[in-house]
């Protein structure tokens, strides 16, 4: 402390040769230190910050783990569905073939990324229903979060009730066909309860949907002895080639014996996108070169599948828009050539709709329904948005199993569709 006082005192004598009065002197060299300390530790501080800087931008980037379901991003690459409406009838194969064949380039599926497995570990500890339930979130919240918002808030069912319960459920894709038999259903009920109980809503709209998503159906891959064929259609971006993928993996699990068949000729890449499936689930994937007749992929998938004595066929199609009234045509010949080489084939015809789209998947069903027969649903990215009604509405207006849902990304998300799991994960709410 001595020297620190006897380094101010100097300092205070060397400010007084510059005119400092004699009692100002001390108090103006405690100043001149203070601000002379406070510039080092702004210094010091720029330093570390500089250092540090330097230090982040030497060290080599590393890149991001690539998701293995990126490829149904990939998907999206086809043509937009709003743009094909006014392609006409005559003469349109062929500008229809070249639009198709110009889609995007899309890159192989690579390699299961080590975030999946990390995810997959996540999950390890779920349940089935608890996973259903997670991927159901958003539709819950929607549809039967505003459902009990609305019945919580009154004491007794009455005309304006119903009227805004009518509109939640045209709004939650639900279609205004099944609403209206919904609503029916609910008032005939109501009828007989004087009571009148809000409660009773709820309870008669979880068991009509239900009701009305009840099919009796067989296992895919038990419902043919010898061969199954199965073909897959859909447009372009709704996941078809990853749905393909994730029933390989599905059926090879099981112990089955599984061919892919690379029908979709048209889109760049879909024929490499397949194969990185059939590489992942140690199955055979049959495939031509870019731009060849999906019949003759069809004809070839079929023969190879017979000689190895295979269970199941899985074969893909092109993407095709159900405005292109051609290409279409064009499917239908694609099921007569496997009805030629497997008696009774295709066995199955599946049907891949995107949840996000909602009433255009209505749309897309029913025109598939009229080109080809369409055996069942497969419903993806159902955990990605609000719009899962369309599960209802697709089954009651169409009258068409609902046979696998996507709720994840993951592989094991492609889940096989349960009526009474899927309402009541829709239905249950966390206390």
């Amino acid at each position: 402390m001595e020297v620190i006082k006897l380094w101010l005192e100097q300092l205070a004598a060397l400010l007084g040769q510059y005119g400092i009065p004699a009692e100002q002197q001390m108090t103006a060299a405690l100043g001149l230190v203070f601000v002379l300390v406070s510039l080092l530790i702004v210094v010091l501080i720029l330093l570390l910050v500089r250092r540090r800087v330097s230090v982040r931008q030497e060290k080599p980037q590393q890149p991001l783990p690539i998701d293995a379901e990126s490829v149904t991003a990939a998907e999206a690459g086809g043509p937009d569905l709003a743009t094909e409406t006014q392609v006409a009838e005559d003469g349109a194969v062929e500008t229809q073939v070249e639009a198709e064949s110009e889609a995007p380039v899309e890159a192989a599926v690579p390699p299961i990324a080590a975030a999946e497995v990390a995810a997959a570990d996540e999950d390890a500890g779920l349940s089935l229903f608890e996973r259903m339930r997670r991927g159901l979130a958003k539709t819950q919240a929607s549809l039967v979060g505003r459902v009990d918002a609305l019945l919580g808030g009154s004491s007794r069912v009455d005309a304006d009730l119903l009227e805004e319960l009518e509109e939640i459920l045209i709004t939650a894709d639900l279609g205004m066909k099944t609403t209206q038999e919904l609503m029916q259903a609910i008032e005939t009920r109501l009828a007989r309860d004087t009571a009148k109980q809000p409660e009773l809503v709820r309870e008669v709209l979880q068991q009509e949907i239900e009701t009305r998503l009840r099919f009796d159906q067989a296992s895919l891959a038990e419902a043919a002895d010898g061969l199954q064929v199965i073909m897959v259609v859909g447009v372009n971006g709704v996941g078809k080639t990853t749905t393909i993928g994730k029933l390989a993996k599905k059926f090879t699990d099981e112990g089955k014996k599984v061919v892919l068949g690379a029908g979709d000729t048209f889109r760049a890449a879909a024929a490499e996108q397949l194969e990185e499936w059939g590489r992942r689930s140690g199955v055979d994937v049959i495939r031509h070169q870019s731009g060849a007749d999906p019949g003759a992929v069809a004809y070839d998938a079929a023969k190879a599948a017979l000689a190895r004595k295979a269970d199941i066929l899985l074969l893909d199609t092109a993407g095709r828009l159900h405005t292109k009234v051609n290409l279409m045509e064009e499917l239908k010949k694609v099921q007569r050539v496997l009805a030629r080489e497997v008696p009774g084939a295709p066995h199955e015809t599946l049907l891949v709709l995107d949840a996000t789209t909602g009433q255009n998947a209505l749309v897309q069903a029913r025109l598939f329904g009229e080109a080809v027969t369409v055996s069942g649903v497969i419903l993806t990215k159902l955990d990605g948005t609000a719009r899962g009604g369309i599960v209802v509405a697709i089954a009651a207006e169409l009258q068409l199993p609902v046979c696998y849902v996507g709720v994840g990304e993951k592989v094991d998300d492609l889940r096989p569709f349960v009526a009474s799991e899927f309402v009541a994960a829709l239905f249950e709410t966390t206390e």
